[in-house]
């Protein structure tokens, strides 16, 4: 294991920590990328860079001299064509610097559901049909996950490495500060609806509610990726992960509800966002941490309530089909259920959320 080197772009990022800990634990040299303060992740060197600034990853990559990259971070612009423009460059000066460090055997390019439900402009207005499988084809919007594959395949070509696409679900797993985090942002409600006697309500959809989904836990995307970087049957392919059960949010949520120690309260039948209804939340969020004495008292680098709107927002059934991991020789499952509460868990004791909780 001594001669792979990984460099994990996004290192501070859900999917790039978890994947940074995985790696270790499995005996990679692992640096990891961030644009901003340094998250320390035990066994993992820490460098910081703007990856818009193609001179200051071209040195980065040169030192590294990664044999494995894995990229696990975006930028969200205020349109789809700004997004791929800004997306598409932050990936292109990465490809292009670790291709011509000369060293480079694997690229891992993490993307998500979006490929099949379609931008966020465009939102699940014309998906394709679950369960998504990878031999769908591309849907006919603009979408920067697309241009991200372009990009993808030419650097492969030009600098001759193999390169595997990951399309995880909804990412549930321990990090801090990203855009992103369902889990902990479904924590700070139950918390936030524990302290105050709001209604724990399922804020989604009817369709979310009621129909079929999934969701992929970090730990497992991040072994699926390490798995993919050095498995000859996985090289050069896109694949779904997710955790390879199914669930309905009417059932799921009284276990989010139980393991936050908080009642589930009926569902009205139709979505209540949360971005609406959480406007006090942050002075709320203030006063539990510090009677708890937690350790973020900013609600701000903890939720997105925005994006949990989103995804539990549609109006379309999500879920993704697994068969080619498997065919391919990646096994490994997740309970669901599991994966929430052994988030809530590592919260409380990162002091992230009180420590009293419901059964786990």
């Amino acid at each position: 294991m001594s001669g792979r080197r990984a460099l994990v772009i996004g290192a501070t990022g859900l999917t790039g920590r978890n994947t940074a800990e995985q790696l270790v634990r499995s005996g990679w040299a692992v640096t990891g990328v961030s644009r901003g303060k340094a998250m320390e992740i035990e066994g993992v060197r820490h460098m910081s860079a703007d990856i818009l600034d193609a001179d200051s990853v071209a040195r980065l990559a040169q030192e590294v001299r990664a044999t494995h990259l894995f990229y696990c971070t975006w930028s969200r612009q205020a349109t789809e064509a700004e997004n791929i423009v800004v997306n598409g460059a932050m990936l292109g000066n990465v490809l292009d610097a670790a291709g011509r460090a000369g060293t480079l055997e694997h690229v891992c390019l993490v993307t998500g559901l979006k490929h099949y439900l379609g931008p966020f402009e465009a939102y699940a207005r014309n998906p394709a049909e679950p369960p998504f499988r990878e031999s769908q084809p591309r849907l006919e919007y603009e979408n920067f996950y697309y241009t991200q594959e372009d990009l993808l395949w030419e650097a492969a070509d030009r600098f001759c490495f193999g390169w595997t696409v990951h399309r995880p679900h909804t990412v549930i797993g321990y990090t801090l500060g990203n855009a992103m985090n369902m889990g902990v942002t479904l924590a700070v409600y139950g918390t936030i609806a524990r302290e105050t006697g709001i209604p724990f309500t399922f804020p989604g959809s009817p369709e979310q509610y009621d129909g079929t989904t999934d969701i992929t836990d970090a730990r497992l995307l991040a072994e699926h990726l390490a798995w993919a970087a050095t498995a000859p049957e996985a090289r050069d392919e896109a694949f779904n992960v997710t955790n390879g059960d199914t669930f309905h949010w009417r059932d799921m949520w009284k276990t989010v509800a139980a393991g936050l120690g908080v009642e589930a309260a009926p569902y009205p039948g139709h979505a209540t966002p949360l971005d609406g209804r959480m406007g006090d939340a942050a002075a709320v969020w203030r006063r539990i941490a510090g009677r708890e004495r937690l350790a973020e008292p900013g609600i701000e680098r903890l939720v997105s309530w925005w994006h949990t709107d989103s995804d539990l927002g549609r109006t379309v059934e999500t879920h993704a089909d697994m068969a080619k991991s498997r065919a391919a020789g990646f096994t490994r499952t997740q309970d669901s259920g599991r994966s929430f509460l052994d988030l809530f868990d590592r919260l409380r004791t990162e002091r992230i959320i009180p420590s009293e909780v419901g059964p786990s």
